[in-house]
C-alpha cells in the first residue's frame, strides 16, 4: 500500500513536470496544453506498457538489461511473432518507437519532427484498434503533431518533454486496478474538466455518485453483458459500471458530440484494460443520430448510465427530430423552441426517453436528473415518470446531497430503471447526508464512506429507514401523481403524552390568558391606527 502511495505521488509529479513544460514554452491554461498532457501521457503508458508485455511473454526478455537495444537487432519475422503473442490491450510498438530511442536522437536536427513522426505512426499501426470512430465512419486516432501547438522553439520543447519520459516508467504497477487508475486519471485532468462554459455533458461525475450507481445495478454474478452510455463525456459511469460487473465480462458502447470528451473516454479505457470497447466509441449526436445499430434497428443495452446534459439550445435540429420514426423513442414528445432563452431547453427529457427505448427485455439503467423531474406536476416530467410506472420498469430514486457536483447548483437526483422490477420501489432521500468542502471557488458536499454504503444498502436491499427511505408501490406513487420524492410517502408522525385531568385544565388556562393578551394587544393596536389615519385625513 506504501509504494501504490509513493508511485501515485511520482505519477502526479510527472503530470505536474509534463504541465510545466507547457508552461515554460507559453502554452499554460492554454486551450491545447491538454491535447498534449493527455497525448503524451498516453505515448508514456503505452510504451511501458509494451516493454512489460514482452518481459511477461518472454523470461529471457524479462531478464535482459538492455531489452530495448535487444529489440532493435531482432529479425523482422522474429520480431513480428513477438508482437503476434502480445493481447489486444497492448499497443503495438517498433524499436524507434521507443521513448529510449527518441532520448537517443534528442540533439539531430528537426527533432520535433522525428517526434511528431514517432507518434504518427504509432497511431497508425494501431488505428484499427485504438481509433474513435464518428458518426460518419471517420477515424480519430490515437496521436497527432504536438508540436505544432508550440510558435517557437519546438525541437527544444520535444526534447523537454523526452527528459521527463525518460527517467519514469510505469512498469511496476501494471498490476493496479481500477481505484489506481481513477485517482491518476482524475488528476490527469483535473485543470481540462469543463467545457466551454458547460453547455454540454459533464466530463466528470464524482465517484460517490458514480459508485452508488454501479452498486446499485450491479447485484451478483453478471456475464457478457453490453454496457452504454449516450452522453458518455470521459467515462467516469462507464468505468465504475464496468469494474462492479468486471472489466473481462463487459463491452463498452458510447456516444458523446464532444471529440474532447470522447478522447479522454479512449484514455480511460487503455488506462482500465477495456480496449477492446474502443472500436465502440463513438463521437456524434446522440440525440439527432445515434450511432449504434443491430439489424438495420437501434441496439438494445444491459445496462445503461448516463449523466446528460440538463439544458442545452438545440434549436437548430429540433424539428428533424420531429419524425414519424422517432414517434416511439421520444414517446413524451420534444421540447418547443421558447422566443428566449433558447439554451435553456430541456434536452434531458430526451436523453431520458432514448435511454428507455434503449434499454433490452432485462435491462438496467441509472441517470442522472434534474431533482424537479421527479415532482413537476405536468409536462413531460410527468409524462415520462408515468410511462416508467405504468411499465413496471422503475427500480428507484435517489436525491441526493445539494452541490454534490461542485460545478452546478442544481439538485440532483438518480432514476434507477430495471424493466425486471414488477414489485416495490424504494425511494431515498439523502439530501442530508454530507459534509461541505471547498473546492476552487466552489462549495462541494462530499459523502463518507459508510453514508454511501448506507445509501447502497437501503436501495438495495429495499430497506425503510425513518426520514430516509420508503419502499413504495406503483399504485402509491400513481396515487401521488407520479410523485418519486421520497419526503412525499413519509409517515407523519404525531407524539402523544399521557396527563391528568389537573395538568390538561392548566395547560388549557395558559392558552386563555396568552389568548387574551393577544386579543387585547390587537385591539390596541387597532385603536392606534384607526387614530393615526384620522390625524392624517385632517391633516
Amino acid at each position: 500500500m506504501t509504494a501504490t502511495i509513493e508511485f501515485e505521488k511520482q505519477t502526479k509529479v510527472l503530470i505536474d513536470d509534463l504541465k510545466s513544460v507547457c508552461a515554460n514554452y507559453g502554452l499554460g491554461n492554454d486551450g491545447n496544453e491538454f491535447k498534449i498532457i493527455t497525448q503524451v501521457f498516453l505515448y508514456k503508458f503505452m510504451n511501458d506498457k509494451f516493454i512489460h508485455e514482452l518481459k511477461k511473454e518472454d523470461k529471457a526478455l524479462a531478464d535482459n538489461d538492455n531489452l530495448e537495444e535487444s529489440l532493435t537487432q531482432m529479425s523482422e519475422n522474429d520480431y513480428g511473432m513477438l508482437m503476434m503473442s502480445l493481447d489486444e490491450n497492448t499497443a503495438r510498438l517498433k524499436p524507434e518507437h521507443f521513448i529510449s530511442s527518441l532520448f537517443q536522437r534528442q540533439n539531430e536536427n528537426n527533432f520535433s519532427t522525428i517526434f511528431d513522426d514517432t507518434l504518427l505512426s504509432i497511431a497508425s499501426l494501431n488505428s484499427d484498434i485504438f481509433s474513435v470512430l464518428t458518426e460518419g465512419g471517420e477515424k480519430i486516432v490515437l496521436f497527432e503533431n504536438i508540436s505544432k501547438y508550440v510558435t517557437d522553439k519546438r525541437d527544444d520543447f520535444c526534447k523537454a518533454i523526452i527528459n521527463k519520459l525518460i527517467n519514469f516508467s510505469f512498469e511496476n504497477i501494471f498490476h493496479e486496478k481500477f481505484d489506481f487508475y481513477a485517482t491518476i486519471f482524475e488528476y490527469l485532468i483535473k485543470d481540462y474538466n469543463t467545457n466551454s462554459g458547460g453547455k454540454y455533458a459533464e466530463y466528470f461525475t464524482p465517484h460517490a455518485v458514480a459508485k452508488i450507481m454501479a452498486r446499485c445495478m450491479v447485484q451478483g454474478d453478471v456475464q457478457n453483458v453490453t454496457c452504454y452510455d449516450p452522453s458518455a463525456g470521459s467515462g467516469t459511469l462507464l468505468m465504475n459500471l464496468a469494474h462492479a460487473i468486471g472489466e473481462d465480462k463487459c463491452t463498452i458502447y458510447s456516444q458523446d458530440i464532444s471529440q474532447k470528451s470522447s478522447n479522454l473516454l479512449r484514455l480511460n479505457l487503455i488506462l482500465n484494460d477495456l480496449v477492446h470497447s474502443i472500436p465502440n466509441i463513438v463521437k456524434g449526436n446522440t440525440i439527432l443520430e445515434p450511432y449504434h445499430k443491430e439489424g438495420g434497428k437501434l441496439r438494445k443495452f444491459d445496462y445503461i448510465v448516463s449523466n446528460p446534459p440538463f439544458k442545452l439550445d438545440f434549436s437548430d435540429y429540433r424539428d428533424d427530430l420531429d419524425s414519424k420514426e422517432n414517434n416511439e423513442r421520444y414517446f413524451a414528445g420534444i421540447p418547443k423552441v421558447p422566443k428566449t432563452k433558447k439554451d435553456s431547453m430541456a434536452i434531458y427529457h430526451l436523453f431520458i426517453q432514448h435511454i428507455m427505448y434503449s434499454l433490452k427485455e432485462k435491462g438496467k439503467a441509472a441517470i442522472v436528473v434534474p431533482t424537479g423531474f421527479i415532482t413537476a406536476q405536468s409536462g413531460m416530467d410527468k409524462k415520462i415518470r408515468q410511462r416508467m410506472v405504468e411499465s413496471k420498469m422503475l427500480a428507484g430514486v435517489i436525491s441526493m446531497p445539494s452541490n454534490i457536483f461542485a460545478t452546478t447548483g442544481t439538485n440532483v437526483s438518480v432514476v434507477f430503471l430495471d424493466r425486471e422490477n414488477k414489485e416495490d420501489v424504494v425511494l431515498i432521500d439523502a439530501s442530508n447526508l454530507g459534509e461541505t468542502i471547498k473546492e476552487g471557488k466552489n462549495q462541494k458536499t462530499v459523502l463518507t464512506f459508510d453514508e454511501e454504503e448506507k445509501i447502497i444498502q437501503s436501495f438495495n436491499d429495499k430497506e425503510a429507514i425513518d426520514d430516509f427511505s420508503v419502499v413504495v408501490s406503483y399504485d402509491e406513487i400513481e396515487a401521488k401523481n407520479y410523485s418519486l420524492s421520497a419526503g412525499q410517502y413519509f409517515e407523519i408522525k404525531i407524539e402523544y403524552v399521557d396527563i391528568d385531568q389537573g395538568e390538561f385544565d392548566s395547560k388549557l388556562r395558559v392558552f386563555q390568558n396568552n389568548l387574551e393578551d393577544l386579543f387585547t394587544k390587537s385591539k390596541t393596536l387597532e385603536n392606534e391606527i384607526e387614530e393615526n389615519l384620522k390625524s392624517l385625513k385632517y391633516d
